[in-house]
């Protein structure tokens, strides 16, 4: 714990500041199992899925990991661009990934292997779905315009999607 006379800091996840082997490692033996998102498939115990655990379709994530959550949740990563979102509300994914073109990429150049589709049928998505669809007919918060231009290329050989 840190303290100052402004702020009381607790350091409650020390785990942050190991390496990855080092989680590995402790996970071997450890009385909580990891999330089967780091897995090919749940239960494979390989470490050959996500490099990080966060939300599906995180924009802090890496583009390997986006790619493969667009293969796991494929229903959520074509309601994020429903109606064209990013053209309708002026939001694109990221500053410099649209989601269509993160789509368009992992259907066309080719993304790491799902291993496991999340059916996303469940009555929580319909909801999802329907919250997005009213709240795309409020007046967006900015100009459509900004998220009308194209980002970075997401490979070096592929310019399906540019």
């Amino acid at each position: 714990m840190q303290a100052n006379s402004a702020r009381v800091v607790d350091e409650w996840l020390p785990v942050k500041d190991w390496s990855t082997d080092a989680v590995k490692e402790w996970h071997a033996d450890a009385p909580v199992p990891y999330c089967w998102t780091y897995d090919s498939v749940p239960g494979a115990g390989d470490w050959a899925g996500t490099s990080r655990c966060s939300c599906s379709l995180c924009v802090f994530a890496s583009r390997t990991d986006v790619l493969l959550s667009v293969g796991r949740r494929p229903r959520l990563a074509d309601l994020y661009a429903e109606v064209e979102v990013e053209q309708v509300r002026g939001d694109s994914f990221r500053a410099d990934w649209r989601i269509t073109d993160l789509i368009r990429h992992a259907n066309t150049c080719g993304a790491p292997d799902p291993g496991v589709v999340c059916p996303d049928d469940g009555p929580e998505f319909t909801a999802l779905q329907q919250q997005v669809q009213e709240t795309l007919k409020k007046d967006p918060r900015k100009e459509p315009e900004m998220a009308r231009h194209s980002g970075r290329a997401l490979c070096d050989g592929c310019t399906d999607h540019n």
